[in-house]
């Protein structure tokens, strides 16, 4: 992978909202509100299908090569006097952030989109971010697919299934927010999305699909029913006899905890399997009910994804705030879904300063070493960073590792253990 041959430089934006780079201060990452200066081999090319935004009221800060030092920028250094903005990059995904972006927050300022905000600069006629492709596989790339190929493709089965509510609400997902599951269905390839489920049993700080009213706006509407077992298998069997490695997966960002609707889950799951044994039948989940995990296995499912911002119950509690349920519940599905001989990755949301925290690092080893997942997937955290390092209350003398080195160490310690971005395919039938 390309590294820039020097550290890049700083990016500003100003009240508008137009981006421009300062040459004069270097890019600086922020860990757990630490400020970092980045080695070259911390960026990589800004990929393909990533983002640019401006974050308003934050100031942003640079590294003085000559005072070896972090400098605030209080004004436009390209308009004297005038109001200035931080820049961030939110990745496409396959892509895990080593620093978030570097600023100072101003009073009031608003809370910032449920986005992630990795450390940004400029370097000869490029952008780079501070960051590693975390999976080679392009099932979301962008160069991947031509959107006029997908809107066809979509209308068309669309069109197709009418009275399939299922379809009809991944059409909205793939034309409407552009989600790239929903749009590899309607391209019959790879992994398609099967949510089921408009309840959920958790109350996430960082839900995508529902925000309390007044506060941080949900980045998509959530399902607003449970689609029967038939609705189901006719999307996911289909999938699964013609689609180039072939996974259907049920929880989705558009739905709340799929648990909640085992009995349709159970039906779907045998119902898929009585047509076919081909493709991965996988669970999305926030794993709160084991007896639930234990009866899906029985039915025919492959693997569980366990969705977790820690492995330390405080920092999970604070984040998830489970509602009849406890992080004893998570440990005890992943152990079931082991015990059956089924395959199990943790959805690990990564914070820089957070996740690679000493103590966070010590935790998910013992938690390793005690149920045995097969997969780790490193997905950036998409809250804005102090809200969350606030809702956790997490102690700002933290020591960290470093999301490069806390990687390296695992792999170490772990060498058996595989890391992603994406659910992988594990049925051998297929």
């Amino acid at each position: 992978m390309l590294h820039p041959t020097s550290r890049p430089v700083l990016l500003t934006a100003d009240a508008q909202g137009n981006i421009t780079e300062f040459t004069e201060l270097e890019v600086v990452g922020m860990s757990n509100g630490h400020f970092y200066r980045p080695e070259p081999e911390d960026f990589i090319a800004l990929p393909k299908g990533s983002e640019l935004f401006a974050l308003p009221s934050r100031l942003p800060v640079g590294w003085d090569p000559v005072e070896n030092e972090p400098v605030l920028l209080d004004q436009d250094p390209n308009a004297k006097g005038q109001p200035v903005q931080a820049v961030a990059a939110f990745m496409s995904p396959a892509h895990t952030s080593i620093f978030t972006s570097a600023y100072q927050t101003l009073p009031k300022a608003p809370t910032l989109p449920l986005f992630a905000y990795t450390a940004v600069g400029w370097h000869r006629g490029k952008f780079w971010v501070t960051a590693f492709r975390s999976d080679q596989d392009k099932r979301q790339d962008r160069d991947q697919y031509d959107q006029g190929t997908v809107e066809k493709r979509t209308r068309k089965k669309l069109k197709a299934y009418k009275d399939n509510r299922l379809i009809q609400h991944l059409g909205k997902c793939c034309l409407t927010y552009g989600c790239p599951a929903a749009r590899n269905y309607f391209l019959d390839r790879w992994e398609a999305p099967l949510p089921s489920s408009p309840d959920c049993n958790a109350r996430c700080i960082g839900c995508i699909s529902l925000q309390p009213s007044g506060g941080c706006s949900a980045t998509q509407d959530r399902i607003t029913f449970v689609p029967t077992p038939g609705e189901i298998c006719e999307l996911a069997a289909a999938h699964l006899m013609q689609a180039e490695n072939p996974i259907v997966s049920f929880g989705q960002g558009c739905e709340g905890e799929p648990l909640l609707q085992t009995d349709t889950l159970d039906a779907a799951i045998r119902l898929i399997r009585s047509r076919t044994d081909k493709g991965t039948i996988n669970l999305n989940s926030n794993s709160s009910l084991p007896n639930s995990v234990a009866r899906l296995a029985a039915a025919g499912l492959d693997s569980i994804r366990v969705s977790l911002n820690s492995v330390q119950d405080k920092y999970y509690n604070l984040y998830y705030r489970p509602k009849g349920y406890t992080f004893s519940d998570v440990r005890q599905s992943i152990k079931v879904m082991k015990d059956s001989g089924r395959f199990v990755s943790l959805n690990y949301f990564i914070l820089p300063g957070v996740t690679d925290s000493e103590q966070e690092f010590e935790a998910l080893c013992r938690l390793i070493k005690s149920h045995s997942p097969d997969f780790i997937q490193l997905r950036n955290l998409n809250m804005d960073p102090e809200w969350y390092l606030n809702i956790l209350n997490f102690p700002k003398e933290s020591s960290s590792l470093g999301i490069s080195n806390w990687l390296l160490l695992l792999k170490k310690e772990f060498p058996s253990l595989q890391f992603g971005y994406y659910n992988p395919q594990v049925n051998a039938l297929s």
